[in-house]
């Protein structure tokens, strides 16, 4: 099979290239290696790798990119939540006219099966129980109570506390940050895509990705980086609100894995969604705890600290995944926190910001 990866250079997008090509595939890759993430090609892609370096709002350049690919894994995007209003263009454009731009040329080269990177994000916050009404959906929690201390959301009928149950792809979809509301696109995008074209495409729902080649610390890194590199940094990890915010941390190993057995899954017409997932919750203070212990740094430091548009708990369900796709995580909690504790990690280019240039219009080949 023919492979196409687009942000091939990344984080998640290399492992996949790993898998995909042990695994015996044809890959070619296709990223922008853009200056504010990358300072060239990254030395942990293999030397005989194709890899066109090329912006993914470009039509010229990704037709050029999909032509005789069987499907195409669709890694690039800016990730992060955003932190200031001035951030949403970049993120509508990259990661919503860069798909809609990659689904267009799919289309017209008549490459009919897509793997979408999307991400748990789309849910906002998890599942809840109230006591007394059943599963709700809490609103999301306001800068007053968050500066209270107030972190748990309360049932949006009584005010009771809720219990929190695993989230399964049927949940509703409730973007609450930038970053959500580009994923939330992507997917319908490619559901638009796949009933216009009888395609096939799959969308998994990654939940916290953790592991080698993650960004050093920036404003839009993962909470795993942020404090991998406080560690190495002599820092301790800074935990916002009390560290009882749970998630579920899963290895970049293992997303590699999906998104392999995603290569096959899926009927055609249709999106297909799926929690990538290691079904082990962990709160984010237990997190930084194992982290700081494996590397023998400072203790996490609990800082009561909050960022308005983070969510509180998003627990997952892997059933479906290992229904539809056969996936199920392999690497443990204790046993990827101590690995990932001395991990190499990669340090952003002009301190990671979100630099992004718009390409110059391109004429539009028939």
């Amino acid at each position: 099979m023919r492979i196409l990866v687009t942000g091939a250079a990344g984080f998640i997008g290399s492992h996949a290239v790993d898998a995909m090509r042990a695994a015996g595939h044809e890959v070619q890759g296709l990223d922008s290696l853009a200056p504010a993430v990358h300072t060239g090609r990254p030395d942990y892609l293999p030397d005989d790798f194709d890899l066109a370096v090329g912006d993914i709002r470009d039509p010229d350049q990704v037709r050029r990119a999909v032509a005789g690919a069987d499907v195409v894994c669709h890694q690039a995007a800016l990730v992060g939540l955003g932190v200031d209003v001035a951030d949403l263009p970049a993120y509508a454009d990259v990661n919503v006219t860069g798909t809609a731009v990659l689904l267009e040329a799919m289309g017209r080269s008549g490459v009919g099966r897509l793997v979408l990177a999307s991400s748990m994000v789309v849910y906002g916050e998890g599942a809840y129980d109230c006591a007394e009404h059943g599963r709700v959906r809490p609103a999301p929690r306001s800068a007053d109570h968050l500066a209270a201390g107030w972190f748990e959301p309360r049932c949006p009928r009584c005010s009771r506390e809720l219990s929190t149950a695993t989230v399964t792809e049927e949940a509703p979809l409730d973007p609450r940050n930038a970053y959500a509301a580009s994923k939330v696109a992507q997917e319908h995008l490619a559901a638009t895509w796949a009933r216009m074209t009888g395609g096939s495409a799959v969308a998994l729902r990654y939940h916290n990705v953790y592991g080698p080649r993650m960004p050093r610390d920036t404003p839009y890194s993962g909470v795993a980086a942020i404090f991998r590199s406080a560690l190495e940094a002599g820092r301790a990890p800074q935990v916002f609100e009390d560290g009882q915010q749970r998630r579920d941390f899963v290895h970049v190993r293992d997303v590699a894995r999906a998104n392999l057995a995603a290569l096959h899954a899926g009927a055609g017409g249709e999106l297909h969604a799926f929690n990538v997932a290691s079904g082990e919750p962990h709160t984010v203070g237990e997190m930084a705890g194992a982290l700081a212990t494996a590397f023998g740094g400072p203790a996490p430091e609990v800082t009561g600290r909050y960022r308005l548009g983070d969510v509180r708990h998003v627990v997952a369900s892997p059933v479906a995944a290992a229904a539809g796709l056969g996936f199920r995580a392999e690497t443990s909690f204790s046993a990827g926190m101590a690995e990932f504790a001395h991990a190499p990690l990669r340090r952003p280019a002009r301190g990671g910001g979100l630099a992004v240039s718009l390409p110059q219009p391109a004429s539009r080949a028939s």
